[in-house]
Protein backbone atom coordinates (compact mmCIF):
# COMPACT_ATOMS: atom_id res chain seq x y z
CA UNK A 1 0.00 0.00 0.00
CA UNK A 2 1.24 3.35 -0.91
CA UNK A 3 -0.10 6.56 1.21
CA UNK A 4 0.61 9.67 1.92
CA UNK A 5 0.37 11.15 5.54
CA UNK A 6 -1.17 14.30 4.22
CA UNK A 7 -4.11 12.25 3.04
CA UNK A 8 -3.87 10.42 6.27
CA UNK A 9 -3.83 14.30 8.41
CA UNK A 10 -6.82 15.52 5.67
CA UNK A 11 -9.05 12.37 6.71
CA UNK A 12 -8.60 12.85 10.62
CA UNK A 13 -9.92 16.72 9.96
CA UNK A 14 -12.28 15.76 8.06
CA UNK A 15 -13.78 13.28 10.25
CA UNK A 16 -13.46 15.74 13.09
CA UNK A 17 -14.82 19.01 11.44
CA UNK A 18 -18.00 16.81 10.42
CA UNK A 19 -17.81 17.79 6.54
CA UNK A 20 -15.33 18.10 3.61
CA UNK A 21 -16.31 22.26 3.67
CA UNK A 22 -15.39 22.35 7.31
CA UNK A 23 -11.96 20.10 7.08
CA UNK A 24 -11.22 22.55 4.62
CA UNK A 25 -11.04 25.64 5.89
CA UNK A 26 -9.34 24.35 9.15
CA UNK A 27 -6.71 23.17 7.38
CA UNK A 28 -6.96 25.86 4.75
CA UNK A 29 -7.06 23.84 1.44
CA UNK A 30 -9.68 23.99 -1.48
CA UNK A 31 -12.28 21.59 -0.90
CA UNK A 32 -11.02 20.15 -4.15
CA UNK A 33 -7.89 19.07 -2.53
CA UNK A 34 -9.70 17.35 0.23
CA UNK A 35 -12.00 15.38 -1.53
CA UNK A 36 -8.75 14.33 -4.07
CA UNK A 37 -6.75 13.39 -1.13
CA UNK A 38 -9.07 11.44 0.55
CA UNK A 39 -10.33 9.24 -2.54
CA UNK A 40 -6.12 9.05 -2.97
CA UNK A 41 -6.15 7.42 0.72
CA UNK A 42 -9.20 5.00 0.01
CA UNK A 43 -7.83 3.76 -3.21
CA UNK A 44 -4.36 3.28 -1.02
CA UNK A 45 -6.66 0.97 1.61
CA UNK A 46 -8.81 -0.42 -0.80
CA UNK A 47 -11.74 0.76 1.82
CA UNK A 48 -14.43 3.18 1.68
CA UNK A 49 -13.85 5.44 4.52
CA UNK A 50 -16.41 7.47 4.76
CA UNK A 51 -20.34 7.73 4.26
CA UNK A 52 -20.94 11.32 2.17
CA UNK A 53 -24.55 12.77 2.21
CA UNK A 54 -25.88 16.83 1.98
CA UNK A 55 -25.59 16.65 5.72
CA UNK A 56 -21.74 16.01 5.26
CA UNK A 57 -19.83 13.08 6.18
CA UNK A 58 -19.36 10.56 8.26
CA UNK A 59 -17.00 7.44 9.05
CA UNK A 60 -18.01 4.24 7.79
CA UNK A 61 -17.29 1.43 10.58
CA UNK A 62 -13.82 0.58 8.80
CA UNK A 63 -13.03 4.48 9.11
CA UNK A 64 -14.55 4.83 12.30
CA UNK A 65 -10.98 1.86 13.56
CA UNK A 66 -8.81 3.36 11.12
CA UNK A 67 -9.47 6.87 12.65
CA UNK A 68 -8.85 5.75 15.84
CA UNK A 69 -5.61 4.01 15.24
CA UNK A 70 -4.10 6.94 12.94
CA UNK A 71 -5.43 9.42 15.57
CA UNK A 72 -3.19 7.51 18.19
CA UNK A 73 0.02 6.83 16.41
CA UNK A 74 0.29 10.46 14.77
CA UNK A 75 0.09 11.65 18.24
CA UNK A 76 2.87 9.43 19.09
CA UNK A 77 5.13 10.64 16.08
CA UNK A 78 4.61 14.20 17.05
CA UNK A 79 5.90 12.98 20.87
CA UNK A 80 8.79 11.59 18.68
CA UNK A 81 9.57 14.20 17.08
CA UNK A 82 9.58 16.14 20.40
CA UNK A 83 12.22 13.87 21.64
CA UNK A 84 14.34 14.60 19.17
CA UNK A 85 14.83 18.38 19.07
CA UNK A 86 18.21 19.54 19.29
CA UNK A 87 16.56 22.59 21.74
CA UNK A 88 14.63 20.60 24.44
CA UNK A 89 12.77 24.00 24.79
CA UNK A 90 11.79 24.42 21.42
CA UNK A 91 8.02 23.91 20.36
CA UNK A 92 7.20 23.42 17.48
CA UNK A 93 3.91 21.49 15.33
CA UNK A 94 0.63 22.73 15.12
CA UNK A 95 -1.77 22.86 18.51
CA UNK A 96 -5.49 23.23 18.15
CA UNK A 97 -7.19 25.15 21.08
CA UNK A 98 -11.14 26.15 21.47
CA UNK A 99 -11.45 29.00 23.54
CA UNK A 100 -15.23 30.70 24.32
CA UNK A 101 -15.06 33.97 21.85
CA UNK A 102 -14.82 36.75 24.25
CA UNK A 103 -11.99 35.74 26.89
CA UNK A 104 -10.18 34.40 23.46
CA UNK A 105 -10.24 37.85 21.82
CA UNK A 106 -9.28 40.06 25.51
CA UNK A 107 -7.33 37.84 27.22
CA UNK A 108 -5.75 34.26 25.57
CA UNK A 109 -4.49 35.88 21.88
CA UNK A 110 -2.45 38.47 23.47
CA UNK A 111 -1.10 36.02 25.86
CA UNK A 112 -0.12 33.26 23.14
CA UNK A 113 1.06 35.69 20.60
CA UNK A 114 4.48 36.34 22.47
CA UNK A 115 4.73 32.77 22.94
CA UNK A 116 4.48 32.17 19.00
CA UNK A 117 6.92 34.55 18.44
CA UNK A 118 9.41 32.84 20.95
CA UNK A 119 8.44 29.87 19.44
CA UNK A 120 8.18 30.30 15.02
CA UNK A 121 7.88 26.21 14.81
CA UNK A 122 5.24 26.69 16.57
CA UNK A 123 1.37 26.87 15.34
CA UNK A 124 -1.85 27.68 16.60
CA UNK A 125 -5.10 26.81 15.22
CA UNK A 126 -7.48 28.94 17.61
CA UNK A 127 -11.27 28.25 17.13
CA UNK A 128 -13.03 30.64 19.04
CA UNK A 129 -16.95 30.16 20.12
CA UNK A 130 -18.42 30.90 23.48
CA UNK A 131 -20.69 27.14 22.96
CA UNK A 132 -18.55 24.51 23.89
CA UNK A 133 -17.39 22.04 22.03
CA UNK A 134 -16.29 17.90 21.79
CA UNK A 135 -13.01 18.65 22.13
CA UNK A 136 -12.75 15.14 21.04
CA UNK A 137 -14.86 14.53 18.33
CA UNK A 138 -13.53 18.27 17.11
CA UNK A 139 -10.04 17.08 17.38
CA UNK A 140 -8.74 19.88 19.99
CA UNK A 141 -5.45 19.13 21.62
CA UNK A 142 -6.63 21.99 24.71
CA UNK A 143 -9.76 24.03 25.32
CA UNK A 144 -10.47 26.80 27.59
CA UNK A 145 -13.22 27.54 29.57
CA UNK A 146 -14.67 29.22 32.50
CA UNK A 147 -17.30 28.15 35.19
CA UNK A 148 -18.16 24.63 35.66
CA UNK A 149 -16.89 21.35 34.17
CA UNK A 150 -19.31 18.76 34.57
CA UNK A 151 -17.63 16.56 31.33
CA UNK A 152 -15.70 14.03 33.28
CA UNK A 153 -13.87 12.77 30.34
CA UNK A 154 -11.51 15.77 30.60
CA UNK A 155 -8.54 16.70 32.54
CA UNK A 156 -9.34 20.14 34.02
CA UNK A 157 -5.68 22.08 34.92
CA UNK A 158 -7.01 25.62 36.57
CA UNK A 159 -5.19 29.06 35.11
CA UNK A 160 -6.72 31.70 37.11
CA UNK A 161 -10.01 33.00 38.55
CA UNK A 162 -12.27 35.72 37.74
CA UNK A 163 -14.67 37.14 40.17
CA UNK A 164 -18.31 37.78 39.02
CA UNK A 165 -19.94 41.36 39.46
CA UNK A 166 -23.70 42.90 38.81
CA UNK A 167 -23.13 45.56 36.45
CA UNK A 168 -25.23 48.38 35.28
CA UNK A 169 -24.69 51.26 33.52
CA UNK A 170 -24.44 54.40 35.82
CA UNK A 171 -27.74 55.96 34.13
CA UNK A 172 -29.75 52.98 34.98
CA UNK A 173 -28.22 52.65 38.58
CA UNK A 174 -29.36 56.22 38.96
CA UNK A 175 -32.88 55.60 38.09
CA UNK A 176 -33.61 52.38 39.49
CA UNK A 177 -31.38 51.75 42.62
CA UNK A 178 -29.24 49.21 43.98
CA UNK A 179 -30.07 46.05 45.19
CA UNK A 180 -29.04 45.03 48.59
CA UNK A 181 -30.47 41.97 48.87
CA UNK A 182 -31.75 39.06 46.47
CA UNK A 183 -35.55 40.17 46.73
CA UNK A 184 -34.50 43.51 45.38
CA UNK A 185 -32.65 42.35 42.64
CA UNK A 186 -35.76 39.83 41.69
CA UNK A 187 -37.52 43.51 40.76
CA UNK A 188 -34.58 44.50 38.52
CA UNK A 189 -35.16 44.74 34.35
CA UNK A 190 -31.91 41.76 33.59
CA UNK A 191 -30.01 40.70 30.93
CA UNK A 192 -29.46 37.22 30.36
CA UNK A 193 -26.97 34.65 28.82
CA UNK A 194 -28.95 32.14 26.49
CA UNK A 195 -25.85 29.62 26.42
CA UNK A 196 -25.99 28.74 30.08
CA UNK A 197 -29.43 28.08 32.59
CA UNK A 198 -30.18 31.15 34.68
CA UNK A 199 -29.78 29.42 37.76
CA UNK A 200 -25.92 28.78 37.17
CA UNK A 201 -25.63 32.61 36.09
CA UNK A 202 -27.51 34.48 38.94
CA UNK A 203 -25.63 32.31 41.68
CA UNK A 204 -24.63 34.00 45.08
CA UNK A 205 -22.51 33.06 47.75
CA UNK A 206 -24.37 31.21 50.63
CA UNK A 207 -25.85 32.73 53.37
CA UNK A 208 -23.63 30.86 55.87
CA UNK A 209 -20.59 28.94 55.55
CA UNK A 210 -20.94 25.34 54.22
CA UNK A 211 -24.46 26.55 53.00
CA UNK A 212 -25.90 26.03 49.28
CA UNK A 213 -24.94 28.88 46.82
CA UNK A 214 -28.16 31.13 46.70
CA UNK A 215 -30.03 31.71 43.49
CA UNK A 216 -32.74 34.36 42.42
CA UNK A 217 -35.37 34.32 39.21
CA UNK A 218 -35.16 37.41 37.16
CA UNK A 219 -37.16 39.07 34.46
CA UNK A 220 -34.92 39.13 31.15
CA UNK A 221 -35.14 41.61 29.25
CA UNK A 222 -33.09 40.87 26.92
CA UNK A 223 -31.29 37.31 26.30
CA UNK A 224 -28.25 37.18 24.66
CA UNK A 225 -25.24 34.70 23.80
CA UNK A 226 -21.85 36.09 23.85
CA UNK A 227 -20.53 38.07 27.00
CA UNK A 228 -19.31 41.46 25.21
CA UNK A 229 -22.69 41.59 23.76
CA UNK A 230 -24.48 41.59 27.12
CA UNK A 231 -21.69 43.93 28.58
CA UNK A 232 -22.94 46.58 25.64
CA UNK A 233 -26.29 46.13 26.51
CA UNK A 234 -26.25 46.58 30.15
CA UNK A 235 -23.73 49.94 29.08
CA UNK A 236 -26.62 51.10 27.06
CA UNK A 237 -28.72 51.27 29.92
CA UNK A 238 -31.17 47.51 29.05
CA UNK A 239 -30.76 46.16 32.65
CA UNK A 240 -28.05 44.77 35.38
CA UNK A 241 -26.53 42.02 34.32
CA UNK A 242 -24.35 39.19 35.73
CA UNK A 243 -20.71 39.48 34.06
CA UNK A 244 -17.06 38.00 34.79
CA UNK A 245 -14.61 40.35 35.83
CA UNK A 246 -12.53 39.40 32.96
CA UNK A 247 -15.49 40.98 30.25
CA UNK A 248 -16.29 43.95 32.52
CA UNK A 249 -13.18 45.75 33.59
CA UNK A 250 -12.54 47.73 30.88
CA UNK A 251 -16.17 49.39 31.41
CA UNK A 252 -15.54 49.73 35.04
CA UNK A 253 -12.26 51.21 34.67
CA UNK A 254 -13.65 53.57 32.08
CA UNK A 255 -16.69 54.19 33.96
CA UNK A 256 -19.46 53.09 31.65
CA UNK A 257 -20.47 50.47 33.46
CA UNK A 258 -20.76 50.17 37.58
CA UNK A 259 -20.95 47.68 40.01
CA UNK A 260 -24.60 48.34 40.41
CA UNK A 261 -24.99 45.64 44.09
CA UNK A 262 -21.71 45.92 46.04
CA UNK A 263 -23.32 44.12 48.66
CA UNK A 264 -24.14 40.91 46.81
CA UNK A 265 -21.43 38.62 46.35
CA UNK A 266 -22.18 36.57 43.21
CA UNK A 267 -19.95 32.81 43.07
CA UNK A 268 -16.60 33.60 41.37
CA UNK A 269 -15.42 31.23 38.47
CA UNK A 270 -12.69 29.60 37.58
CA UNK A 271 -10.69 29.36 34.20
CA UNK A 272 -9.30 26.15 33.14
CA UNK A 273 -7.31 24.49 30.49
CA UNK A 274 -8.73 21.15 29.39
CA UNK A 275 -8.28 18.06 27.48
CA UNK A 276 -9.56 14.84 26.77
CA UNK A 277 -8.41 12.30 28.90
CA UNK A 278 -7.86 9.85 26.05
CA UNK A 279 -4.69 12.05 25.01
CA UNK A 280 -1.74 12.28 26.39
CA UNK A 281 -0.74 16.26 26.81
CA UNK A 282 2.26 16.83 24.56
CA UNK A 283 5.23 18.82 25.29
CA UNK A 284 3.85 21.99 23.96
CA UNK A 285 0.36 21.44 25.99
CA UNK A 286 2.41 21.51 28.89
CA UNK A 287 4.34 24.44 28.35
CA UNK A 288 1.47 26.10 26.70
CA UNK A 289 -0.21 25.56 30.06
CA UNK A 290 2.28 26.97 32.44
CA UNK A 291 2.68 30.04 30.20
CA UNK A 292 -0.98 30.52 30.43
CA UNK A 293 -0.81 30.20 34.14
CA UNK A 294 2.02 33.04 34.29
CA UNK A 295 0.74 35.17 31.66
CA UNK A 296 -2.84 35.75 33.67
CA UNK A 297 -1.17 35.56 37.30
CA UNK A 298 -4.27 33.91 38.64
CA UNK A 299 -7.02 37.04 37.37
CA UNK A 300 -4.62 39.88 38.36
CA UNK A 301 -5.03 41.26 34.33
CA UNK A 302 -8.36 42.07 34.83
CA UNK A 303 -8.95 42.38 38.48
CA UNK A 304 -6.04 44.47 40.32
CA UNK A 305 -7.64 47.36 40.72
CA UNK A 306 -11.51 47.10 40.28
CA UNK A 307 -13.22 50.14 41.01
CA UNK A 308 -15.50 49.24 44.08
CA UNK A 309 -14.40 46.25 44.70
CA UNK A 310 -13.13 45.27 47.86
CA UNK A 311 -11.70 42.33 48.01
Amino acid sequence: MEYKLEDIETFLAVVEAGSVSAGALRLNLAKSVISERIARLERALGATLLHRSAQGVTATDRGVGFYQRARAVLEQLDAAAESVTEDEHALSGLLRIAAPMSFGTRWLGPALFPLLRQHPRLSVALDLDDRRVDLHAGGYDLGIRSGRLPDSSLVAKRLAGSRMLVCGSPDYVRAHGTPSTLAELSQHATIGYSLVPADQVWQFEPARKGGAPETVGTRCRIVINNGEAMREAAIAGLGLVVLPSFIAVDALRAGTLVNAAPALRPLAQQIWAIYPHSRHPSRKVRAIIEHLRKAFRDGALWEDPLPDMPR
